[in-house]
């Protein structure tokens, strides 16, 4: 009896403590429950009601700021000392909060990949006006953030595989980022991507290939990667993919599709290579060596680009060789009556517009009358005197029966017509007939000077060129002559030309003193005495290619006798080198009138950067420089100016394949 009292008395108390266990643990658990989970409501709650818009709401939201610094992200908002409140960027972790504690993990504690894509989930906004800006602000510092996190991790591991595995993570993050609930988040994010691409250079994708082929030379050079067989294959495969895609590509749009494919493989071999050079030292060595190799044979290029430039400036193309053996043909079978022109009883009328033009290029010659006549408002007043020498003058003259200029009056003479220029009146032919003048042309010891080889251009030894000096005596029943170069096109009318007062000046030209290698002493050797007694160095230039000259002011000042005088004290080219300008300057010193720049636009024979709008306003624009319009070096943006009046179907042009 006593013994099952007992047995019952234990049973009674072990029943109780379980109980009492029971409670104690569920009393905890509620405890537990309560504070993990009510600041994760209310916070909730919080975020919640924050992107809630109300007309409640919207009054209190100037009264928040976020802040502009990002690098701490922290859930909770920060207690400041002074009266307004500012909420951080709100980030929640709902898979990561540890249930055995009341704190929540932050951007900083969480390491797991998959938090990776709940970062920056939810970005606190406002609604005003300010707080989009600054929400703008928060992004691109987010974006920033996150661009140093990735290559920070990716500059720790040198894995390919995780590498790649970081680049994809950083794609997804932005992607998410422009897929936000905010519109704006997306507008900004475009432009920001406008303003870069911009912003870049249009060749900074074949400078970085560039780039990477020399480092990939200067480790295939290093010990380190000579003992590597595996990397050194892979290395030289890698740069000769890089090699076939630049091929001759000088900006981006020249590059393939596959070519930033090819740069990051590239570049990850590269980063591979680097982690195995243990010598600093010598791949400086090297990259110097290289370095001044580069620009020796930099140096090199430029000299041989120059001498090839000028050397094709003056060669002949063949299409522009058969063109006047062609109509030298057809003007020798004509009749005598046949190889006159027409109108020739205007050719000395001083109430008429007349044209010199001194040119042994017969296409370049048609162009200038046929633009001249296209653009006229009375082409009927034009008179044409064209000038050539003994072996085009038949070519020119024989373009011009087939080829008739209108109502316009036209006159093609023989330089060797003009009986009174020679050696002993001309100082200048006597020069270039010299032997001095031969053997500076001709020698081939120095042909290597870079600074006169645009001297020995042919256009120089050629008395045409020095035509200009003397209009009076080839127009001596004339008061106006307008020159033009034959490396010009007229794009409006001129007839404003000859009713123009020169004020007493001989010569009315455009000044080319816009920049500084236009003024005197570039042209004129200011160490000499004549030289820098007479003129001021500073002085402005003007341009040959378009010159009014009113030929009753140059017979009254005796300006070719100016000329006469010197050319001859430049006998040994101690004053200047060679050429029309320098003498011109010096013939014409206070004797030239400035005209309005839109009559005449320089440049188009060497300058790619001459303004559209400047040609457009232009009357006359000219190609002056080496790269004229009829060679294959003119600067294609400007030939169709000149080519759009060229007959490209005529039957001459045909048959000596000269084509647009």
């Amino acid at each position: 009896m006593n013994a099952v009292s007992f047995s019952h008395t234990s049973t009674t108390k072990v029943f109780s403590g379980i109980l009492t266990t029971m409670r104690m643990r569920n009393l905890v658990i509620g405890l537990l429950f309560l504070t993990v989970l009510s600041p994760i409501l209310l916070y909730t709650d919080k975020l919640s009601s924050s992107f809630t818009p109300s007309s409640s709401k919207q009054e209190d939201v100037n009264a928040f700021t976020l802040p502009t610094d990002t690098r701490h992200l922290n859930v909770l908002p920060q207690e400041e000392s002074s009266t307004v409140i500012k909420e951080p960027i709100g980030i929640v972790y709902t898979d990561h909060i540890n249930s055995s504690s009341n704190t929540i993990l932050t951007e900083k504690d969480l390491q797991l990949p998959d938090a990776r894509e709940h970062k920056y989930a939810r970005v606190l906004s406002a609604t005003d006006d300010e707080g989009h800006s600054q929400t703008d602000n928060i992004i691109k510092q987010i974006i920033q953030t996150t661009n140093q996190e990735e290559e920070e991790s990716q500059s720790d591991n040198g894995s390919d595989q995780e590498s790649q595995q970081k680049t994809q993570v950083q794609l997804e993050q932005q992607s998410a980022v422009n897929s936000g609930d905010d519109d704006e988040k997306d507008a900004l994010l475009t432009e920001t991507n406008k303003q870069t691409d911009q912003t870049a250079m249009p060749d900074a994708r074949v400078r970085q290939l560039r780039d990477q082929l020399i480092k990939a030379r200067v480790y295939l050079s290093l010990p380190a990667t000579k003992n590597n067989p595996h990397f050194t294959r892979e290395l030289r495969m890698r740069v000769k993919e890089v090699q076939r895609v630049l091929v001759d590509a000088t900006k981006d749009s020249d590059l393939p599709k596959n070519a930033y494919a090819k740069l990051n493989a590239m570049d990850q071999l590269l980063e591979k290579g680097k982690q195995m050079q243990d010598d600093c030292a010598t791949m400086v060595k090297k990259l110097r060596a290289m370095l001044h190799s580069t620009e020796e044979q930099l140096r090199v290029h430029k000299k041989q680009t120059m001498f090839l430039t000028q050397l094709t400036a003056k060669t002949l193309p063949k299409g522009l060789h058969c063109l006047p053996l062609r109509l030298t043909t057809e003007y020798y079978n004509l009749n005598s009556t046949e190889q006159q022109f027409p109108n020739q009883e205007k050719l000395d009328d001083p109430s008429l517009h007349h044209i010199a033009l001194f040119s042994d290029n017969v296409l370049a010659a048609a162009v200038v009358v046929n633009s001249t006549i296209t653009n006229s408002k009375h082409p009927s007043k034009l008179v044409f005197h064209i000038v050539s020498d003994r072996l085009n003058y038949a070519a020119m003259r024989m373009w011009f029966l087939v080829n008739p200029p209108g109502v316009a009056t036209i006159q093609v003479q023989n330089i060797e017509e003009f009986t009174w220029l020679n050696s002993s009146y001309s100082p200048v032919l006597k020069q270039l007939g010299s032997r001095s003048m031969i053997d500076y042309y001709f020698r081939a010891a120095r042909a290597s000077s870079d600074s006169n080889l645009k001297y020995r251009n042919p256009k120089y030894l050629s008395i045409l060129n020095h035509l200009r000096f003397y209009l009076p005596e080839i127009f001596p029943k004339l008061n106006k002559v307008l020159f033009l170069d034959d490396d010009i096109v007229v794009q409006k009318d001129l007839t404003g030309l000859w009713s123009l007062d020169l004020k007493g000046n001989v010569n009315g030209a455009v000044e080319t003193c816009g920049e500084n290698f236009h003024r005197f002493d570039r042209y004129l050797n200011f160490s000499n005495p004549h030289i820098s007694k007479n003129f001021d160095p500073r002085a402005c230039g003007w341009a040959y290619g378009m010159n009014i000259f009113d030929l009753k002011e140059w017979k009254r000042q005796n300006i070719t006798d100016v000329y006469h005088t010197w050319q001859k004290l430049n006998h040994d080219r101690q004053l200047w080198k060679l050429g029309t300008l320098p003498p011109g300057l010096i013939t014409f010193w206070k004797r030239t009138h400035p005209l309005d720049r839109r009559w005449h636009v320089l440049g188009l024979g060497y300058n790619p950067n001459v303004s559209q709008r400047e040609i457009e306003r232009a009357a006359v624009i000219h190609y002056n420089g080496n790269m004229k319009p009829w060679l294959e070096i003119g600067i294609p943006k400007y030939r169709s100016s000149w080519a759009k009046y060229v007959d490209y179907d005529h039957a001459y042009l045909r048959e000596c394949n000269i084509n647009p």
